[in-house]
């Protein structure tokens, strides 16, 4: 094909032969009005980044961020982990968990509140600056501020105070 531009300007390219890779189903939301319930918005994601491009800038600064904040903590050298998401006893805040339950060992299992216990363990097994990034799960109402899946960082930095703490922010 070769590119062209339409009667209203939209730049275009026209097609000389074109393959079905795949049917469509249901069809996508018109181009003219959008999608613009916000629940439909959420739960299928993938339509909103279609019919709404600038979503995605939302997706690529937020990994901005992230990547940013963990190069911060490790030129200050934190070393990051990955700590237990299924916990044998609800802990780390003072939260509502979600259950779940594990096949294989036969007991019920805590989805993560917080990473809080883990992380203070490998402050006493010897790491001196330990942070991670990850999801945690509360099973607590929801509004434009609370979701009951989020992402968070939480570090913990031996021998250092408040004050430290304060001139590292």
């Amino acid at each position: 094909g070769f590119p062209f531009a339409t009667k209203t300007g939209e730049l275009s390219v026209h097609a000389l032969e074109f393959h079905i890779l795949s049917k469509t189903i249901v069809p996508l939301p018109e181009k003219f009005h959008g999608l613009s319930d916000i629940e439909l918005r959420y739960r299928q994601r993938y339509l909103d980044l279609i019919v709404n491009p600038s979503v995605k800038d939302v997706f690529k600064k937020r990994s901005l961020i992230v990547s940013s904040v963990r190069k911060f903590f490790e030129m200050e050298g934190f070393l990051e982990v990955e700590t237990p998401m299924m916990h044998p006893i609800p802990g780390g805040a003072n939260a509502r968990p979600f259950i779940t339950y594990h096949n294989a060992l036969e007991v019920e299992r805590y989805l993560r509140i917080a990473p809080e216990l883990y992380l203070k363990r490998l402050i006493v097994g010897g790491f001196e600056a330990v942070f991670e990034i990850n999801r945690n799960f509360r099973n607590e109402g929801m509004d434009h501020s609370h979701n009951p899946e989020f992402t968070m960082i939480e570090f913990y930095w031996a021998y250092h105070t408040y004050e430290d703490l304060i001139e590292l922010s």
